[in-house]
């Protein structure tokens, strides 16, 4: 059975938020990604790390993160 889920990927001062479905069986890894849904966050990692933020908003919701005074 698979269900959509999101998970987030923060990088400097971007943060993406990224579509994926987990994989859920009754094996010991259960809940699991697909080969395809890990190396789509990994290629969202690597383009927020590069600053690359045109490339991460291709796969996925991208953030600028802006700090907060008190």
């Amino acid at each position: 059975m698979k269900r959509k889920t999101v998970e987030f990927v923060h990088s400097g001062k971007y943060a993406a938020e990224v579509q994926v479905e987990l994989i859920e069986d009754e094996g010991d890894w259960a809940p699991r990604l697909s080969l395809d849904d890990a190396k789509k966050l990994e290629s969202v990692r690597l383009a927020l790390k590069r600053g690359d933020v045109a490339e991460a908003a291709k796969l996925a919701k991208v953030f600028e993160l802006l700090p907060v005074s008190a």
